[in-house]
C-alpha cells in the first residue's frame, strides 16, 4: 500500500508529461452548450475562457454575480473573436435550496448540455463549518450539492446524447490527489444508517468527499451510461488557487512548493471532458494530471469499492449513492 501511494503521489505531482489537449487543438464548440461550476476563478475560469475562446456557449455557475462578471468581462475582452456566449448562474453548493432553482432556470434556457464540469469545491475548512442544511461543509460542497445538481441536470444530458457522437456528452467530477492519501480505508467510512461518518480531523473529511467523487462518477456511468452519457472523475493537479485559502501556513508554503500554474488544471479537466481518446467504454475512470488515464494508480481499496459496485448492491459507491438520493429528495 505504502509503495503504491508513492507511485500515486509522485505520477500525479512529478515530472508529469506535457497536456494533450490545450486551447491549441481543441476544436471548434460552436452551438456547443457546457456547465462550469466555479467557472468564473482559477481552474474553472481557465477553463472558462478555452471554452469561449473555441466558440462554446458556458454557464458559469457559483454564488457571486459580481465576481462571475468581472470574469465574464475580462474573458470577453481577450477573445474578441469568440462568437460564444457566457452566462451567469446562480448557484450556491453549500445551500440544497438553490440546486434546483439553478436547474430550472438553465433547462428553461437551453435545449442542451454537452458537458458538465462538477470543478466547484472547498478545501480544509476550519472544523465545524457547515452548510446551509447542517450537513459538513466539504461533504456537502464538494459532494452533495453536486450529486442534487448533476441529477437535476439528467433529462437534458439524455436528451442531448440522442443526438450526439458517443461519448461525447460527458460529466466530469472534481477529485484529488488527496482521495488516495487522506480518504479512511473505503473511501468512504459510512455509518449504520448509510450516512458518511464525519471525522474530528478535516483532512479526513477532505480526502472523504474526494473519494467519493470517483464513486459518484463510477455509479453514474453504471446508472447513465447506456443513456449515452460517460462520466469520469479527474484529478486535476496540485495548483495555485483560491481553494488553498483555508490552508494552515505550514500546509501553505508545502503547497506552495509543488503546486503549478491554474491553467495546467483546466487541461486536466479539457482532456476529461473534451478528450476523443475518452470513450464510452471508460466510464468511471479517474484522470490525472495533465490528461491521461490513472485508474491503475488510484489506491487498491477504491478501485476494488468501484469494482464491486458493477454487481454489488452492498457495495459502498452504491450505498452513498442511495444516501445521497434520500438525503437531497426534499430539494430535488
Amino acid at each position: 500500500m505504502a509503495q503504491m501511494f508513492s507511485r500515486g503521489t509522485f505520477t500525479q505531482s512529478f515530472l508529469i508529461p506535457k497536456p494533450v489537449l490545450t486551447e491549441e487543438n481543441l476544436p471548434d464548440q460552436t452551438g456547443k452548450v457546457h456547465l462550469v461550476t466555479g467557472g468564473y476563478t482559477g481552474l474553472g475560469k481557465e477553463l472558462t475562457s478555452i471554452l469561449y475562446r473555441h466558440n462554446a456557449t458556458i454557464y458559469v455557475a457559483g454564488r457571486s454575480e459580481d465576481k462571475a462578471a468581472t470574469a465574464i468581462a475580462d474573458i470577453t475582452a481577450k477573445n474578441p473573436e469568440s462568437t460564444g456566449r457566457l452566462e451567469f448562474l446562480h448557484l450556491d453548493l453549500s445551500d440544497l435550496t438553490t440546486i434546483k432553482p439553478a436547474v430550472d432556470k438553465f433547462i428553461a434556457n437551453e435545449k442542451r448540455l454537452d458537458v458538465l464540469v462538477n470543478n466547484a469545491g472547498v478545501m480544509m475548512c476550519p472544523k465545524g463549518s457547515k452548510g446551509k442544511q447542517g450537513h459538513e461543509l466539504q461533504l456537502v460542497t464538494n459532494c452533495l450539492g453536486p450529486f442534487l445538481f448533476t441529477k437535476g441536470l439528467v433529462p437534458i444530458l439524455k436528451e442531448t446524447a440522442i443526438t450526439s457522437p458517443p461519448g461525447s456528452v460527458r460529466v466530469i467530477w472534481a477529485s484529488s490527489l488527496v482521495a488516495n492519501l487522506l480518504s479512511p480505508t473505503g473511501g468512504v467510512k459510512l455509518g449504520e444508517d448509510d450516512a458518511p461518518q464525519i471525522s474530528s480531523f478535516q483532512p479526513t473529511n477532505y480526502g472523504q468527499s474526494k473519494a467519493a467523487n470517483n464513486f459518484y462518477a463510477a455509479e453514474f456511468s453504471r446508472r447513465y451510461g447506456g443513456d449515452g452519457i460517460l462520466s469520469v472523475a479527474f484529478n486535476p493537479g496540485n495548483l495555485a488557487t483560491e481553494l488553498q485559502r483555508h490552508l494552515d501556513p505550514v500546509n501553505l508554503l508545502t503547497a506552495k512548493l509543488i503546486n503549478h500554474p491554474a491553467r495546467f488544471g483546466a487541461y486536466t479537466e479539457l482532456y476529461a471532458g473534451w478528450s476523443p481518446d475518452i470513450t464510452v467504454e471508460d466510464g468511471g475512470m479517474f484522470v490525472i494530471p495533465w490528461g491521461r488515464k490513472g485508474n491503475d494508480i488510484l489506491r487498491n481499496d477504491l478501485r476494488k469499492a468501484i469494482e464491486e459496485s458493477k454487481t454489488d448492491e452492498n457495495s459502498v459507491p452504491r450505498r452513498f449513492w442511495e444516501w445521497s438520493d434520500r438525503e437531497t429528495s426534499q430539494y430535488a
